[in-house]
């Protein structure tokens, strides 16, 4: 999920990758209704056909295409939805399974980093990241090592927030909710980066959002 995620931001700009990834959204609605058996009213549904449509709006009039960037985005989409389901379903067998009847935040963060480690080490062999790491000026750079560990905090906080967040919520609401904070890194990304863009791709991705606020809304009002 993080490897294809850096992959699709080398090509295709920062507001249209949190427009992309609404695409997620659907994707984790459809596996709560085949693993969890949950279904979603009218309203939802709605919610996220509009998400469908500004994601396709989006990519026909983004000036900065590149079909490889997308294909990457579409692969994070499905990746990141089986990330929230299966951490969905280890929280419920763990309540079945073990004495306590519950696996709690700090122990869920320390099995999915932990267990992650081995697949981390085979990718650095693979792709021969041992030598860049030797040669690579970086490594002396006090400045690189404090953004790289504040970086290593805000995973783990992203970590634990998440497991907490799926403990009270489901992994639509989870995958959803975020849609409200798109907003602001969606206009940050485009100021910052200096993201060329045209009316109807702002409008596009405008309408993407709204579509994210609407779900959340829906949701609020299908658990209420």
């Amino acid at each position: 999920m993080l490897i294809t995620s850096m992959f699709s931001l080398r090509y295709i700009n920062v507001a249209m990758v949190t427009v992309l990834k609404n695409v997620t959204n659907v994707i984790t609605a459809l596996g709560e209704m085949y693993l969890f058996s949950k279904h979603h009213d009218s309203r939802v549904w709605a919610a996220l056909f509009l998400m469908i449509i500004s994601a396709i709006s989006g990519g026909i009039t983004d000036l900065s295409f590149h079909a490889v960037g997308y294909a990457w985005q579409i692969t994070n989409c499905f990746l990141t939805a089986s990330y929230s389901l299966t951490l969905r379903r280890v929280m419920d067998t763990a309540k079945q399974v073990t004495k306590s009847g519950n696996l709690n935040e700090f122990s869920m963060v320390l099995l999915n980093n932990t267990l992650s480690l081995p697949l981390g080490v085979i990718l650095v062999f693979v792709f021969n990241e041992v030598d860049y790491l030797v040669n690579t000026p970086l490594l002396k750079l006090p400045t690189f090592w404090l953004v790289m560990t504040f970086s290593g905090f805000l995973g783990l906080a992203i970590s634990f927030t998440s497991m907490w967040f799926l403990h009270q919520t489901g992994a639509t609401t989870y995958s959803l909710v975020g849609s409200l904070n798109k907003i602001p890194l969606s206009v940050a990304g485009i100021v910052l980066f200096k993201v060329p863009t045209s009316l109807e791709n702002s409008a596009s991705i405008f309408f993407g959002l709204l579509a994210g606020v609407f779900f959340a809304r829906a949701k609020m009002r299908e658990r209420s």
